[in-house]
């Protein structure tokens, strides 16, 4: 399968497209089909139908699509976000976040990971999905995605809004970091441990970034920044 970023020839403000190819005997599982909005090949090539009742719940949506090779077709994509396309082999033990899955290849096998009690209540999340098989899949997120490897006793903290996916057998503590000043300035991250590698999106920041520059007073910005907890009460 060839997959095409269309961001430099169709992106900006307006969105992006991203382009599938597909050879003989190849099949793309489309999770959000309505974003299609242009398909060459035999109609047969795409055959729709009913999610599991798994999917039905995770991804709030009924219908997913089917799209057989050979056959070439273009999805659009909401303004600020891209596609990551990731290669899985059997004995990947990252855990991801369902909502984040835009499509699958045949080959590849999905099972619900029920979380330990401490880490659910650190995700909000009950269940995360683990990938086995081989194949592609393809993950829909806010801006560019940054992957960093794990240390077993070095820690790194991550924006615990901004993970897509890390190790089942991560260590992870929700925490800040940094002095008192930096501490009060940030969101919660996730301290994490172990080995393997952790994805996360950088879409959070790029808006956060984006409000700061605005036009303000000189003065606002100087509280929001000086005074503890500033950011959330000083709008």
């Amino acid at each position: 399968m060839k997959f095409t970023d269309g961001e430099h020839q169709h992106g900006g403000s307006s969105g992006n497209a991203v382009t599938f190819t597909l050879e003989e005997q190849e099949v793309v599982h489309v999770l959000h089909p309505q974003q299609i909005i242009a398909y060459r090949g035999p109609s047969s090539g795409r055959s729709d139908k009913l999610m599991n009742i798994k999917g039905i719940y995770r991804k709030r949506k009924l219908i997913q699509g089917d799209f057989a090779g050979p056959c070439r077709f273009t999805a659009a994509l909401p303004p600020g976000f891209s596609l990551k396309m990731v290669t899985l082999a059997d004995g990947s033990d990252l855990l991801y976040d369902f909502k984040h899955l835009f499509c699958y290849t045949s080959g590849i096998r999905m099972r619900a990971k029920v979380l330990s009690m401490k880490n659910m209540l650190f995700t909000r999340d009950a269940v995360k999905i683990k990938f086995e098989g081989s194949g592609q899949i393809g993950l829909l997120t806010q801006g560019v995605v940054c992957q960093e490897a794990l240390h077993p006793t070095e820690p790194i903290y991550i924006d615990a809004r901004s993970v897509i996916a890390y190790p089942e057998s991560a260590s992870l503590e929700l925490t800040v970091y940094g002095n008192n000043l930096a501490s009060q300035h940030m969101n919660y991250h996730f301290k994490m441990t172990g080995r393997g590698t952790v994805l996360f999106q950088a879409g959070e920041y790029n808006r956060r970034l984006a409000q700061d520059l605005d036009d303000e007073s000189v003065i606002k910005r100087f509280l929001r920044e000086a005074l503890p907890f500033g950011g959330v009460f000083i709008k």
